[in-house]
């Protein structure tokens, strides 16, 4: 399963208008809300190494319940990026949010095919 949780509350909403650091922080109170404690945390940020699919596939191999993590315009917390269990770059391009999920989307497909020995990854 997959499921996408969007999270764009009144304090994110007001929090873009003033600082970055604000902007980040308040990313971070809404993220700490959504995660379970036995989910393994993937950080998306620019700046994290970047991988390929097949180590994005090492990655989700042995993981059951992942939550991936996408920042706003000013990015996550770099405490909030250092908890979580790994950090990867999409790439050095900044996307939207829409475009990210999509790319997150195929990578993870992507994956599961590579585990699962299908053809679709060549």
């Amino acid at each position: 399963n997959l499921d996408f949780i969007n999270l764009f509350c009144k304090a994110i909403h007001s929090s873009q208008k003033q600082e970055a650091m604000e902007a980040q922080k308040s990313y971070t109170k809404e993220f700490l809300k959504t995660f379970k404690p036995n989910q393994y945390r993937i950080a998306l940020s620019p700046n994290a190494r970047r991988v390929d699919s097949f180590e994005f596939a090492n990655i989700l191999k042995n993981q059951a319940n992942i939550a991936f993590f996408i920042g706003g315009a000013y990015g996550l917390e770099e405490k909030f990026i250092q908890d979580c269990h790994t950090q990867i770059s999409l790439s050095p391009l900044t996307f939207s949010h829409k475009i990210a999920k999509i790319v997150l989307s195929e990578q993870i497909y992507r994956a599961l095919c590579l585990i699962h020995n299908h053809p679709y990854h060549k």
